[in-house]
C-alpha cells in the first residue's frame, strides 16, 4: 500500500479473498482446522494457470493491456510460491521417481506421477513432468 502497488495491492487482495473463500468452506464441512500449506500451495497454482489461460483468450482477442495485466498478476502470485524445480532437477526426480516405483512401462505411469506429487508438490510443473515420465517410460 505504501509503495502504490496496485497491481500488487489488488493481486494481493484476491489471494486473501480465496483463502477466506476455502477458509469458509472448510468451517461449512464441520472442519475447524486450518488450511493445509499444499492446498494453499495448490490454490496459487491454480490461480496461476487461469491467468496464463486468460493471456492466451487476451492475446487472441487482441487485447495486449489486458494480458499485460495478467503477467503482472503472475510475477505478484508466483513470488508467494516456492522455487519451482529447473529441467536438470525435474529429470533427477523423474528418474529417482521411476526407480523408487521400479516403473517398466507406460502402464506405470500413474505410480510414477503419485509419487512425484507425493514428494515434490508444490515445487515441480506437472506437466512438464509427466511428458518427461512418458518419454521416459517409453524410451
Amino acid at each position: 500500500m505504501k509503495a502504490k502497488d496496485q497491481r500488487a495491492l489488488s493481486t494481493v487482495r484476491l489471494i486473501l479473498a480465496a483463502l477466506k473463500d476455502r477458509d469458509i468452506a472448510a468451517r461449512g464441512s464441520g472442519s475447524s482446522d486450518p488450511i493445509p500449506d499444499s492446498a494453499i500451495l495448490e490454490m496459487l497454482q491454480k490461480m496461476v494457470k487461469q491467468r496464463h489461460e486468460s493471456i492466451d483468450m487476451y492475446t487472441k482477442g487482441n487485447r495486449p493491456e489486458l494480458a499485460q495485466q495478467e503477467r503482472e498478476e503472475i510475477a505478484v502470485i508466483e513470488s508467494f510460491l516456492p522455487k519451482q524445480l529447473g529441467d536438470a532437477e525435474m529429470s533427477a526426480a523423474v528418474d529417482a521417481a521411476i526407480a523408487a516405483t521400479g516403473a517398466a512401462g507406460i502402464k506405470d505411469m500413474g505410480k510414477v506421477m503419485a509419487a512425484l506429487k507425493q514428494d515434490h508438490a508444490g515445487v515441480m510443473d506437472f506437466a512438464k513432468a509427466g511428458g518427461l515420465v512418458k518419454q521416459k517410460l517409453s524410451a
